[in-house]
Protein backbone atom coordinates (compact mmCIF):
# COMPACT_ATOMS: atom_id res chain seq x y z
CA UNK A 1 0.00 0.00 0.00
CA UNK A 2 1.47 3.14 -1.34
CA UNK A 3 2.09 6.04 1.52
CA UNK A 4 -0.97 8.36 0.20
CA UNK A 5 -3.27 5.70 0.36
CA UNK A 6 -2.29 4.60 4.31
CA UNK A 7 -2.83 8.20 5.09
CA UNK A 8 -6.24 8.69 3.49
CA UNK A 9 -7.04 4.94 5.53
CA UNK A 10 -6.02 6.88 8.09
CA UNK A 11 -7.48 10.37 7.75
CA UNK A 12 -10.86 7.87 7.52
CA UNK A 13 -10.44 5.35 10.92
CA UNK A 14 -9.78 8.99 12.49
CA UNK A 15 -13.02 10.40 11.15
CA UNK A 16 -14.40 7.62 12.02
CA UNK A 17 -13.47 7.10 15.78
CA UNK A 18 -14.35 10.65 16.24
CA UNK A 19 -17.52 10.19 14.63
CA UNK A 20 -18.55 6.93 16.54
CA UNK A 21 -17.25 8.83 19.59
CA UNK A 22 -19.47 11.53 19.12
CA UNK A 23 -22.53 8.93 18.71
CA UNK A 24 -21.75 7.54 21.81
CA UNK A 25 -21.54 10.45 23.67
CA UNK A 26 -25.11 11.88 21.91
CA UNK A 27 -26.49 8.21 23.12
CA UNK A 28 -25.03 8.78 26.75
CA UNK A 29 -27.08 12.10 27.10
CA UNK A 30 -30.53 10.19 25.87
CA UNK A 31 -30.00 6.67 27.19
CA UNK A 32 -32.02 7.43 30.46
CA UNK A 33 -34.32 9.48 29.16
CA UNK A 34 -37.87 9.07 27.62
CA UNK A 35 -37.45 10.12 24.08
CA UNK A 36 -41.80 11.25 23.45
CA UNK A 37 -41.14 13.73 26.78
CA UNK A 38 -38.00 14.88 24.52
CA UNK A 39 -40.18 15.36 21.35
CA UNK A 40 -43.30 16.75 23.63
CA UNK A 41 -40.55 19.54 24.48
CA UNK A 42 -39.15 20.07 21.15
CA UNK A 43 -43.03 20.55 19.69
CA UNK A 44 -43.44 22.54 22.52
CA UNK A 45 -40.54 24.92 22.68
CA UNK A 46 -41.17 29.01 21.83
CA UNK A 47 -39.24 29.00 18.33
CA UNK A 48 -39.14 32.94 18.19
CA UNK A 49 -36.64 32.69 20.72
CA UNK A 50 -34.31 30.47 18.73
CA UNK A 51 -34.89 32.78 15.95
CA UNK A 52 -33.43 35.83 17.96
CA UNK A 53 -30.70 33.45 18.92
CA UNK A 54 -29.84 32.74 15.08
CA UNK A 55 -30.30 36.36 14.07
CA UNK A 56 -27.33 36.91 16.50
CA UNK A 57 -25.76 33.76 15.05
CA UNK A 58 -25.58 35.90 11.67
CA UNK A 59 -24.77 39.36 12.91
CA UNK A 60 -21.60 37.51 14.70
CA UNK A 61 -20.24 36.08 11.42
CA UNK A 62 -21.04 39.83 10.02
CA UNK A 63 -18.66 41.09 12.42
CA UNK A 64 -15.97 38.30 12.64
CA UNK A 65 -16.09 38.80 8.53
CA UNK A 66 -15.05 42.74 9.13
CA UNK A 67 -12.29 41.69 11.65
CA UNK A 68 -11.07 39.27 9.12
CA UNK A 69 -10.99 41.42 6.57
CA UNK A 70 -8.99 44.01 9.11
CA UNK A 71 -5.97 41.39 9.17
CA UNK A 72 -6.50 40.60 5.21
CA UNK A 73 -6.26 44.35 3.84
CA UNK A 74 -3.23 45.03 6.85
CA UNK A 75 -0.89 42.44 4.33
CA UNK A 76 -2.13 44.90 1.57
CA UNK A 77 -4.78 42.88 0.03
CA UNK A 78 -7.99 44.33 -0.69
CA UNK A 79 -11.74 42.33 0.09
CA UNK A 80 -15.23 42.69 0.12
CA UNK A 81 -17.20 42.12 2.93
CA UNK A 82 -19.73 40.18 1.43
CA UNK A 83 -17.38 37.91 -0.21
CA UNK A 84 -15.21 37.43 2.89
CA UNK A 85 -18.98 36.19 4.97
CA UNK A 86 -19.61 33.70 2.83
CA UNK A 87 -16.19 32.00 2.68
CA UNK A 88 -16.59 32.03 6.32
CA UNK A 89 -20.20 30.42 6.08
CA UNK A 90 -18.77 28.07 3.63
CA UNK A 91 -15.70 26.99 6.03
CA UNK A 92 -18.67 26.58 9.32
CA UNK A 93 -20.86 24.31 6.70
CA UNK A 94 -17.57 22.45 5.85
CA UNK A 95 -17.19 21.69 9.92
CA UNK A 96 -20.37 20.46 10.16
CA UNK A 97 -19.01 17.34 8.36
CA UNK A 98 -15.52 17.79 9.27
CA UNK A 99 -14.17 19.00 12.59
CA UNK A 100 -11.42 22.08 11.33
CA UNK A 101 -12.12 21.65 7.57
CA UNK A 102 -13.81 24.64 7.79
CA UNK A 103 -10.41 26.39 8.61
CA UNK A 104 -8.74 25.44 4.87
CA UNK A 105 -12.23 25.30 3.12
CA UNK A 106 -12.96 29.19 4.08
CA UNK A 107 -9.07 29.85 2.99
CA UNK A 108 -9.57 28.45 -0.74
CA UNK A 109 -12.52 29.35 -1.45
CA UNK A 110 -11.48 33.27 -0.30
CA UNK A 111 -7.85 32.25 -1.78
CA UNK A 112 -9.46 31.62 -4.98
CA UNK A 113 -12.06 34.40 -5.15
CA UNK A 114 -9.72 37.05 -4.39
CA UNK A 115 -7.00 36.00 -5.71
CA UNK A 116 -4.93 36.33 -1.75
CA UNK A 117 -2.07 33.08 -1.06
CA UNK A 118 -3.79 30.96 1.14
CA UNK A 119 -0.75 30.58 3.40
CA UNK A 120 -1.23 34.16 3.91
CA UNK A 121 -4.65 33.52 4.56
CA UNK A 122 -4.40 30.93 6.54
CA UNK A 123 -2.00 32.97 8.87
CA UNK A 124 -4.80 35.15 9.72
CA UNK A 125 -7.03 32.72 10.76
CA UNK A 126 -4.34 31.47 13.40
CA UNK A 127 -4.43 34.37 14.60
CA UNK A 128 -8.28 34.60 14.69
CA UNK A 129 -8.25 31.54 16.71
CA UNK A 130 -5.30 31.97 19.20
CA UNK A 131 -6.93 35.20 19.88
CA UNK A 132 -10.78 33.54 19.91
CA UNK A 133 -8.94 30.67 22.36
CA UNK A 134 -7.67 33.59 24.50
CA UNK A 135 -11.16 35.22 24.60
CA UNK A 136 -12.86 31.39 25.22
CA UNK A 137 -10.49 31.13 28.66
CA UNK A 138 -10.97 34.23 29.92
CA UNK A 139 -14.80 33.39 30.15
CA UNK A 140 -14.47 30.35 31.61
CA UNK A 141 -11.57 31.35 34.24
CA UNK A 142 -14.37 34.52 35.19
CA UNK A 143 -17.20 31.99 34.67
CA UNK A 144 -15.31 29.51 37.61
CA UNK A 145 -14.49 32.70 39.60
CA UNK A 146 -17.75 34.57 39.96
CA UNK A 147 -19.49 31.07 39.93
CA UNK A 148 -17.37 29.32 42.46
CA UNK A 149 -20.10 28.26 44.52
CA UNK A 150 -22.67 26.63 41.70
CA UNK A 151 -19.61 25.22 39.82
CA UNK A 152 -17.01 23.91 42.21
CA UNK A 153 -18.47 20.50 42.52
CA UNK A 154 -18.94 19.91 38.80
CA UNK A 155 -15.61 20.72 38.27
CA UNK A 156 -14.12 18.70 40.25
CA UNK A 157 -16.23 15.83 39.72
CA UNK A 158 -14.81 16.42 36.30
CA UNK A 159 -11.26 16.95 36.96
CA UNK A 160 -10.33 15.19 40.24
CA UNK A 161 -10.58 11.43 37.90
CA UNK A 162 -7.98 13.09 35.88
CA UNK A 163 -5.97 14.30 38.66
CA UNK A 164 -5.87 10.92 40.18
CA UNK A 165 -4.97 9.24 36.98
CA UNK A 166 -2.03 12.14 36.47
CA UNK A 167 -0.38 11.18 40.45
CA UNK A 168 -0.83 7.40 39.70
CA UNK A 169 0.74 7.94 36.14
CA UNK A 170 3.68 10.34 37.33
CA UNK A 171 6.39 8.10 35.74
CA UNK A 172 5.24 7.64 32.69
CA UNK A 173 4.07 11.16 31.92
CA UNK A 174 7.40 12.57 33.02
CA UNK A 175 8.74 10.05 30.48
CA UNK A 176 6.26 10.76 27.34
CA UNK A 177 6.88 14.58 28.82
CA UNK A 178 10.84 14.36 28.21
CA UNK A 179 10.66 12.22 25.10
CA UNK A 180 8.52 14.64 22.70
CA UNK A 181 10.56 17.61 24.35
CA UNK A 182 13.82 15.48 23.22
CA UNK A 183 12.38 14.92 19.81
CA UNK A 184 11.91 18.41 19.20
CA UNK A 185 15.05 19.39 20.50
CA UNK A 186 16.93 17.15 18.55
CA UNK A 187 14.67 17.57 15.17
CA UNK A 188 15.90 21.93 15.96
CA UNK A 189 19.19 20.85 15.90
CA UNK A 190 19.23 18.84 13.20
CA UNK A 191 17.86 21.23 10.79
CA UNK A 192 20.46 23.76 12.18
CA UNK A 193 23.30 21.25 11.74
CA UNK A 194 22.02 20.18 7.93
CA UNK A 195 20.76 23.59 6.81
CA UNK A 196 23.14 23.36 3.76
CA UNK A 197 21.87 20.36 2.49
CA UNK A 198 18.54 20.75 3.25
CA UNK A 199 18.39 24.12 1.77
CA UNK A 200 19.39 22.19 -1.76
CA UNK A 201 16.58 20.25 -1.42
CA UNK A 202 13.79 20.31 -4.42
CA UNK A 203 10.86 21.46 -2.26
CA UNK A 204 12.90 23.77 -0.10
CA UNK A 205 11.78 26.72 -1.35
CA UNK A 206 8.39 25.68 -2.16
CA UNK A 207 8.01 25.26 1.88
CA UNK A 208 10.07 28.03 2.99
CA UNK A 209 7.37 30.02 1.04
CA UNK A 210 4.80 28.47 2.10
CA UNK A 211 6.18 29.34 5.86
CA UNK A 212 6.78 32.76 5.48
CA UNK A 213 3.13 33.45 4.45
CA UNK A 214 2.09 31.89 7.08
CA UNK A 215 4.31 33.78 9.71
CA UNK A 216 3.11 37.41 7.68
CA UNK A 217 -0.65 36.40 8.11
CA UNK A 218 -0.04 35.76 11.90
CA UNK A 219 1.56 38.98 12.64
CA UNK A 220 -1.13 41.06 10.84
CA UNK A 221 -2.67 41.39 14.71
CA UNK A 222 0.56 43.43 15.30
CA UNK A 223 0.58 45.11 11.96
CA UNK A 224 -3.02 46.67 12.44
CA UNK A 225 -3.44 50.73 12.30
CA UNK A 226 -6.79 50.31 14.25
CA UNK A 227 -6.22 47.82 17.23
CA UNK A 228 -9.04 49.63 18.82
CA UNK A 229 -11.33 49.08 16.32
CA UNK A 230 -10.03 45.14 16.03
CA UNK A 231 -10.92 44.81 20.06
CA UNK A 232 -14.48 46.41 19.88
CA UNK A 233 -15.08 43.66 16.95
CA UNK A 234 -13.85 41.15 19.05
CA UNK A 235 -16.56 41.70 22.17
CA UNK A 236 -19.30 42.67 19.99
CA UNK A 237 -18.31 38.97 18.53
CA UNK A 238 -18.19 37.17 22.24
CA UNK A 239 -20.92 39.40 23.35
CA UNK A 240 -23.47 38.44 20.04
CA UNK A 241 -22.54 34.52 21.20
CA UNK A 242 -23.92 35.16 24.64
CA UNK A 243 -26.66 36.61 23.65
CA UNK A 244 -27.44 33.54 21.39
CA UNK A 245 -26.75 31.42 24.25
CA UNK A 246 -28.82 33.57 26.75
CA UNK A 247 -32.09 34.18 24.02
CA UNK A 248 -32.92 29.99 23.64
CA UNK A 249 -33.21 29.74 27.18
CA UNK A 250 -36.75 31.48 27.42
CA UNK A 251 -37.98 29.00 25.11
CA UNK A 252 -38.71 26.34 27.25
CA UNK A 253 -40.43 26.70 30.64
CA UNK A 254 -37.60 24.56 33.08
CA UNK A 255 -34.81 26.90 31.88
CA UNK A 256 -36.60 30.37 31.52
CA UNK A 257 -35.12 30.91 35.20
CA UNK A 258 -31.57 30.96 34.01
CA UNK A 259 -30.11 34.73 33.70
CA UNK A 260 -27.13 36.52 31.42
CA UNK A 261 -24.33 35.19 33.53
CA UNK A 262 -25.39 31.60 33.90
CA UNK A 263 -25.89 32.02 30.21
CA UNK A 264 -21.88 32.92 30.06
CA UNK A 265 -21.34 29.88 31.60
CA UNK A 266 -23.21 27.66 28.97
CA UNK A 267 -21.17 29.85 26.49
CA UNK A 268 -18.06 29.35 28.15
CA UNK A 269 -17.83 25.71 29.22
CA UNK A 270 -20.72 24.43 25.98
CA UNK A 271 -17.50 25.86 23.40
CA UNK A 272 -15.74 22.67 24.64
CA UNK A 273 -17.89 20.79 22.92
CA UNK A 274 -17.92 22.58 19.97
CA UNK A 275 -14.46 22.67 19.95
CA UNK A 276 -14.38 19.11 20.53
CA UNK A 277 -12.69 17.02 17.42
CA UNK A 278 -15.86 15.28 16.84
CA UNK A 279 -18.07 15.96 13.62
CA UNK A 280 -19.96 19.46 14.05
CA UNK A 281 -19.94 18.84 18.17
CA UNK A 282 -22.42 16.41 17.63
CA UNK A 283 -22.79 14.15 20.95
CA UNK A 284 -20.21 16.15 22.99
CA UNK A 285 -22.42 19.44 23.04
CA UNK A 286 -25.42 17.69 23.89
CA UNK A 287 -23.34 15.85 26.73
CA UNK A 288 -21.58 19.02 28.42
CA UNK A 289 -24.96 20.93 27.80
CA UNK A 290 -27.40 18.58 29.61
CA UNK A 291 -24.83 17.87 31.96
CA UNK A 292 -24.37 21.48 33.06
CA UNK A 293 -27.85 22.36 33.09
CA UNK A 294 -29.28 19.17 35.44
CA UNK A 295 -26.12 18.75 37.41
CA UNK A 296 -25.06 22.66 37.81
CA UNK A 297 -28.70 24.27 37.69
CA UNK A 298 -31.22 21.45 38.94
CA UNK A 299 -32.88 21.44 35.26
CA UNK A 300 -35.08 18.18 34.54
CA UNK A 301 -32.84 16.45 32.78
CA UNK A 302 -35.63 15.60 29.79
CA UNK A 303 -36.00 19.48 29.35
CA UNK A 304 -31.73 19.83 29.63
CA UNK A 305 -31.98 17.14 26.72
CA UNK A 306 -34.56 18.83 24.97
CA UNK A 307 -32.56 22.37 25.17
CA UNK A 308 -29.42 21.00 24.21
CA UNK A 309 -30.88 19.20 21.11
CA UNK A 310 -33.13 22.11 19.77
CA UNK A 311 -29.70 24.29 20.04
CA UNK A 312 -27.39 22.47 18.50
CA UNK A 313 -30.25 21.52 15.92
CA UNK A 314 -30.86 25.11 15.35
CA UNK A 315 -27.06 25.96 14.84
CA UNK A 316 -26.16 22.99 12.30
CA UNK A 317 -29.22 23.85 10.46
CA UNK A 318 -27.69 27.53 10.00
CA UNK A 319 -24.45 26.76 8.90
CA UNK A 320 -26.03 24.01 6.40
CA UNK A 321 -28.53 26.18 5.03
CA UNK A 322 -26.52 29.80 5.02
CA UNK A 323 -23.29 27.62 3.95
CA UNK A 324 -24.95 25.45 0.96
CA UNK A 325 -26.29 29.80 -0.02
CA UNK A 326 -22.89 31.06 0.11
CA UNK A 327 -21.62 28.44 -1.69
CA UNK A 328 -24.39 28.98 -4.40
CA UNK A 329 -23.57 32.78 -3.97
CA UNK A 330 -19.24 32.64 -4.54
CA UNK A 331 -19.86 30.88 -7.79
CA UNK A 332 -22.17 33.68 -9.22
CA UNK A 333 -19.85 36.23 -7.64
CA UNK A 334 -16.85 34.34 -9.23
CA UNK A 335 -18.38 34.85 -12.62
CA UNK A 336 -19.50 38.61 -12.09
CA UNK A 337 -16.95 40.12 -10.16
CA UNK A 338 -13.13 40.33 -11.22
CA UNK A 339 -11.20 39.40 -8.18
CA UNK A 340 -9.66 42.66 -6.58
CA UNK A 341 -6.24 41.38 -6.19
CA UNK A 342 -5.47 40.73 -10.03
Amino acid sequence: MSSKKKSRLVTVLEYLFFLGLGFFLLWLSFRKLDLSEVWIDIENAHYIWVLYSLIAVILSHIVRSLRWNMLINSMGYKTRLWSTFYSLMIGYMANTAVPRMGEFARCGVLSKKEKIPFNALFGTVISERLLDMLMLLLIIFFVIIFQIKLLGKYVGDIFSPILRSLSNNVWAISLTVGGIILFFVLSIWLLYRYRAQIKKLSFYSKVRLFLDGLWEGIKTIMKLKQKVLFIVYTFLIWLLYAIMVYFPVKMLPETAFLNFGDALTLLGIGSLGIVAPVPGGIGAYHFIIKSLLHEVYGIDAVAAGSFAAITHAGQTLLNLVVGGFSYFMIMILSKKQKPLNE
